[in-house]
């Protein structure tokens, strides 16, 4: 029976890990966990197979990781490094096929052509992109592959042989080939869905892809389980449409910088690098939040209501009276993590002033516009935190880089915010 295949799922394997061996000779084919800062108070945020191997993931806090390998090298993450391999790993999909779709930092989706859906074809294909990656971007660059009559399915297969894997599924393949998966195999299903799925009698792959279009909606309880449904048959859904509402940055503080002050100087940085963000999108925000967890993890979160505004300066202004409402809870003397966050996004001029609230001064309004697009080119041209405001550039430097979200690869500008 000939076999055809409509997407290819490129996933690359232990991808900041990868990247940090291929960069450094010296820790190639040994275990190491990629860290936002060198603390075992800190997780990991990769783990190089070699790691893997010990049972550290993701998440693994360092301190279990060096009692699981007491050899365990741990290397300070390089976000710039990997969204340049990001782009020299895109460069070389394109050599060989057109990218539909960038689903993160190390995962994209590609649409085959009738003339490539062929069970040799797509072998040749993978074939001469495996090669390509290891000549013009590096031999420790590696992915898993995965194609299927859907994209939904292709992520599946590149998960199911790791690393450097090849796995194909055809609706001919269908249902049976899924059945050796756990539930929490499947994108989409997490431990409460599975618990979810449990409590309603299904508690392997074979038992969920026995279920009809009707219960499997039931299960969901929306038409997410509807699309489940039909992707499991290998049918195409279409991408449910999404909008941005929300723009911020976070940060887990070095202990040396958990101090009431030394805190604050990160808020000051986080809010400073989400402004500039915000003017780089050609957007406003009309809210914003500050939240922050205590070394004990007690947490506590202020919102604050504004004018659409883009510029540094309103931000810093509501981000001084946040800072004050959260300092007056009792107990708040050493802080973890640090979250500011913009709401109510929309473009310039789109918005709705308060009813009752004085007009803004139009002046004042564009006299700070200014001066945070000048800052933005200084910053731009001359290196990030070259200037900044109500902190000094060398006391915000090494805090609050740029980090790569699991869905969302920053533009190369942002490393100069």
């Amino acid at each position: 029976m000939q076999r055809f295949y409509r997407w290819l799922y490129i996933d690359c394997n232990s991808f900041f890990a990868s990247v940090e061996q291929q960069l450094n000779p010296e820790i190639r084919g040994k275990p190491i966990a990629v860290v936002p800062v060198q603390s075992d108070s800190t997780c990991a945020i990769a783990a190089s197979y070699e790691a893997k191997a010990f049972g550290i993931r993701t998440g693994t806090p360092i301190y279990e990781a060096k009692k699981m390998c007491p050899h365990l090298i741990c290397v300070l993450a390089q976000h710039e490094k990997y969204v340049d391999f990001h782009h020299r790993v895109l460069a070389e999909i394109d050599r060989h096929l057109p990218i539909e779709k960038v689903w993160s930092i190390d995962e994209v989706a590609c649409r085959l052509m009738s003339n490539e859906s062929s069970f040799e074809q797509v072998h040749a294909i993978v074939a001469r992109l495996k090669e390509g990656l290891a000549t013009r971007v590096g031999k420790w660059i590696t992915c898993s592959v995965g194609a299927a009559p859907n994209r939904y399915l292709a992520k599946v297969a590149a998960d199911m042989k790791k690393p450097n894997g090849l796995t194909l599924i055809s609706k001919s393949d269908l249902p049976h080939q899924l059945h050796s998966l756990a539930l929490r195999d499947l994108p989409g299903v997490g431990g409460r869905m599975e618990q979810k799925l449990k409590r309603g009698g299904i508690w392997t792959m074979e038992q969920l892809c026995q279920l009809d279009l009707s219960k499997m909606h039931k299960l969901w309880g929306s038409v997410l389980g509807d699309r489940m449904w039909l992707q499991l048959q290998g049918e195409e859904v279409p991408d449910l449409e999404t909008e941005r509402t929300s723009l911020g940055h976070s940060h887990v503080l070095a202990p040396e910088l958990r101090g009431v002050d030394a805190a604050r100087q990160v808020a000051i940085r986080l809010t400073l690098k989400a402004a500039s963000r915000l003017r780089r999108l050609q957007l406003t925000a009309s809210a914003m939040s500050l939240g922050i967890h205590t070394e004990d993890w007690m947490s506590h979160e202020r919102v604050a209501k504004l004018d659409a505004a883009s510029d540094s300066l309103t931000f810093l202004h509501a981000l001084d009276r946040l800072w004050k409402e959260i300092l007056e809870q009792p107990n708040i003397s050493r802080v973890k993590k640090i979250g500011v966050t913009f709401f109510h996004l929309a473009e310039p001029n789109v918005w709705q002033p308060e009813l009752f609230e004085a007009p803004t001064d139009d002046k004042l309004r564009e006299k700070a516009g200014r001066l945070s697009n000048a800052m933005d080119l200084i910053n731009q041209r001359y290196g990030k935190d070259s200037i900044l405001l109500g902190i000094v550039p060398k006391a915000g430097q090494g805090f609050s880089g740029t980090k790569i979200a699991f869905t969302r690869v920053p533009d190369s500008d942002e490393f100069s915010e």
